[in-house]
């Protein structure tokens, strides 16, 4: 345990619990319900409203082998394939096979599919998928349907929740273990203001990072609060430079900051194509998917085309849909495109890529254990082996189905037992930035370690950051202090912690691979590259990078065998 601790008043109430669950994505509700289920006393913390996180803002759909002639054997390879090297294939594995079976049991949840006139759920292609196998909802509002349906079984099933409730740290008793965690929360009544949930599982599904850069499809909560949550707890992140680039986000503009629309890969695999201000179709010839090739091509090729003609953006080409498909397919990126003045059924759409998921994460098992006892993570705060160096298309939903189920089965399987909290015998207490460093950090990440890197780039990045940093710790000759406690500064400090890490494990990763593009390391290399790199928190604040084998992954420690 590092004992490092957010600057945060003592918890001035508190509530007991068998589960305390951190988030309310698909992955966070479904880890909740199923602990319910199981009899457990759970409680749901939540960032915003139940419905405010990243899933009800994918558009694309789930991946699972549903369809006929497929199978989870084909899906399992094209996730290695887009994963470059770097998956675990015994989690891919498990992915793909208890995939369909969990997608029914959403299904029995109350999530509603599109379906054909006979009553088929209808499925479509994305990037690095060889068949369609992407189950969609209200043509592109599949996360809003999933989402819909969850809240509505969490409220049916009285599953008790907190809302409007920022995580600060995690709780642990006398030997280390999870005992549960403090929270602040903006409202009124009992609940109000710093307090804690003491419970001996705590399962994190805090979602990404995405607010970590200037344009972003992720939402404003997006701000790796779970990510610096665990590494402050002692427990071990991995592949966090691995951040996807979704390559097809509405232009608005060189300077526009903050959540950007996205245009769904789904409307690629309808047969739309990627063109330049010429018109010239690109992407044939650099992938034999074209415009389908793994998210990391794509966005590579965009970069390079921009790159070679000086552009800002390239475009997506849709006009062949006319208007009918368009409104009854993709009703949501039509209203957002005509919002901003782009008709798409008269006009190519301005895209280019913006940062949208992290495959990296808080290191875990095949049963969502972390390297801390009693902490459990998934969904997208949670690197279990699957997504590798690159995410396939639409398998994010899915993992957060299948891990979180896993969860919550191990959780009920051995329901844990944790002594009182107790405050660590020397914590050290992480002065907070001021809210005005967020902007500064988000531009450094964008042009430093963002879609292109290099060593110049990132070097100046983690220089960057180091003085943002040092400004926390240490009055700085500008007179600085460190910022009080408050929403925006947990915030911006969690920010700070997660841009560290990552520019950490880029400038160590001296390849090219997935979603990692260092210009000056061009080429992947197997040879001394086909590792993962592990980072834990010391309790000096530095960082501990180290090079992981992949037949080292997922953590060993973690599937020791626990007291009961």
């Amino acid at each position: 345990m590092t004992g490092i601790r957010l600057q945060a008043p003592a918890p001035g109430w508190a509530i007991d619990a068998d589960v305390v669950v951190v988030g309310s994505g698909v992955a966070g509700l479904t880890a909740a319900l199923r602990c319910t289920a199981a009899g457990l006393r759970t409680v749901v913390v939540t960032k915003a409203r139940l419905d405010d996180g990243s899933t009800r803002w994918a558009q694309g759909g789930i991946a699972a082998a549903l369809g006929e002639g497929d199978t989870p054997e084909q899906h399992l390879d094209d996730t290695l394939v887009a994963g470059a090297g770097l998956c675990d294939e015994e989690a891919v594995r498990t992915l793909v096979t208890e995939g369909p079976d969990a997608v029914r049991r959403l299904i029995a949840t109350g999530a509603r599919f599109d379906t054909d006139e006979a009553g088929t759920i209808e499925l479509t292609r994305e990037g690095g998928h060889h068949r369609r196998r992407i189950a969609h909802a209200g043509g592109d509002a599949t996360g809003a349907e999933i989402s819909r349906a969850l809240v509505d079984a969490v409220c049916e099933r009285a599953v008790r929740f907190i809302e409007n409730a920022l995580v600060l740290d995690l709780l642990t008793d006398a030997g280390g273990r999870a005992a549960g965690v403090t929270l602040h929360v903006m409202g009124e009544g009992q609940h109000d203001g710093v307090g804690a949930v003491h419970a001996p599982a705590v399962v994190l599904a805090t979602g990404g990072m995405g607010q970590v850069f200037s344009a972003t499809t992720n939402p404003a909560v997006s701000t790796g609060d779970g990510v610096a949550l665990a590494l402050r707890a002692g427990a071990e992140v991995s592949d966090l430079e691995f951040v996807q680039f979704h390559p097809t986000v509405l232009f608005l503009g060189p300077d526009a900051e903050g959540q950007q629309p996205l245009v769904s890969e789904a409307v690629r695999g309808e047969g739309a194509h990627l063109v330049d201000a010429d018109g010239v179709r690109f992407m044939v010839g650099q992938h034999e998917l074209a415009e389908l090739a793994p998210r990391d091509i794509v966005a590579k090729g965009i970069m390079r085309r921009m790159r070679e003609q000086g552009a800002r953006h390239m475009y997506l080409d849709a006009r062949h849909f006319g208007a009918a498909m368009w409104e009854s397919r993709f009703p949501t990126i039509l209203a957002a495109c005509r919002a901003h003045g782009i008709d798409p059924v008269t006009d190519p759409i301005p895209v280019a890529p913006a940062a949208h998921y992290a495959s990296g994460g808080v290191r875990t098992d095949l049963h969502g254990r972390t390297t801390v006892p009693g902490l459990y993570a998934c969904g997208e705060v949670a690197c279990t082996g699957v997504h590798g160096a690159n995410r396939l298309a639409s398998n994010s939903l899915l993992e957060g189905l299948v891990f979180a189920e896993r969860i919550a089965d191990d959780i009920a399987a051995s329901p844990a037992r944790s002594g009182d909290p107790v405050p660590h015998p020397a914590p050290r207490v992480l002065p907070l930035l001021d809210p005005g460093a967020r902007s500064r950090i988000q531009h450094v990440m964008t042009h430093g370690a963002g879609v292109l890197r290099s060593a110049t780039s990132l070097a100046e990045a983690a220089e960057a950051l180091d003085a943002v940093h040092a400004e926390a710790l240490h009055d700085g000759p500008d007179g600085h202090k460190a910022a009080e406690p408050g929403v925006e500064s947990w915030e911006t400090t969690n920010l700070l912690c997660v841009a560290r890490v990552l520019v950490a494990a880029a400038r160590r990763r001296e390849e090219t691979r997935g979603c990692h593009w260092r210009e000056d390391r061009p080429d992947r290399d197997d040879n001394a590259w086909r590792r993962h790199l592990v980072v834990r928190l010391a309790p000096d604040r530095t960082l501990d990078v180290r090079a992981t084998d992949t037949q080292d992954f997922p953590p060993t420690d973690a599937d020791a065998p626990r007291e009961p």
